[in-house]
């Protein structure tokens, strides 16, 4: 029997990808690269939104 997937609201300014790890270029005494993480700041690291009703204008 197929199941079927939760249909969870994904933000849309990240697509569900909250965090990236950015590297810097330059590298740690021990060899690793050095990283910044930056969270989406639409969902603020979540990945996902409330759905939220678009607000009508009357004119």
């Amino acid at each position: 029997m197929p199941q079927h997937a939760s249909n969870t609201p994904v933000c849309h300014d990240c697509d569900g990808f909250a965090t990236a790890a950015i590297t810097t270029g330059t590298r740690n005494r021990d060899g690793s690269r050095t990283t910044l993480r930056v969270t989406c700041p639409a969902c603020q690291g979540t990945g996902v939104t409330r759905l939220v009703r678009k607000q009508e204008v009357s004119v």
